[in-house]
């Protein structure tokens, strides 16, 4: 009875949040905040040794349907970008028992930090996901997007900020 429930409560609160998800990007311009987080191993990640690279900051959770359309572009994106001065990292909203097997399974070549309370905070409020923030070597916010984006996005913010 109670799975019955939560199902259906799923299947009506789903759409809106995917409507919510797919909404608009925002150039910002302002510094990014520095995250110390542990990564998916239990490792300390400081997001400000990456200073100096263009950083896709992506928050996604591991039951997130356009998130997991969007890792496999991040993957080749970090192929591609990787040995240039771009750095992918992805900050998991979910738990860490989840997230080291997701990302496995899709083949994850990049960090994954596992966000909490205060990363939320610092580049919230986020409402929906993915969330993707485009990072330029001045370790300043270039982009926001909220919801699903193609590589090719992606892609042209990278490539533009390389030249910078």
């Amino acid at each position: 009875m109670r799975k019955k429930i939560f199902l259906k409560a799923v299947s009506l609160i789903l759409p809106a949040f995917m409507l919510v998800a797919c909404s608009g990007s925002l150039g910002i311009a302002s510094p990014a905040a520095d995250l110390s987080l542990r990564d998916m191993n239990g490792n300390m990640v400081n997001l400000s040794d990456h200073k100096g690279k263009v950083i896709i900051l992506d928050f996604f959770a591991t039951w997130c349907p356009p998130c997991r359309q969007e890792i496999p572009d991040f993957v080749d994106l970090q192929n591609r970008y990787g040995g240039q001065g771009f750095v992918m990292i992805g900050v998991s909203l979910s738990r860490p028992d989840d997230t080291r097997p997701f990302a496995e399974a899709l083949g994850v070549n990049y960090t994954v930090m596992i966000a909490d309370r205060k990363t939320v905070s610092l580049y919230g409020p986020i409402r929906a996901i993915p969330v993707t923030f485009v990072i330029g070597k001045d370790f300043k916010i270039a982009r926001k997007y909220i919801g699903y984006r193609p590589k090719e996005v992606f892609e042209k913010d990278i490539i533009e900020l390389l030249a910078k």
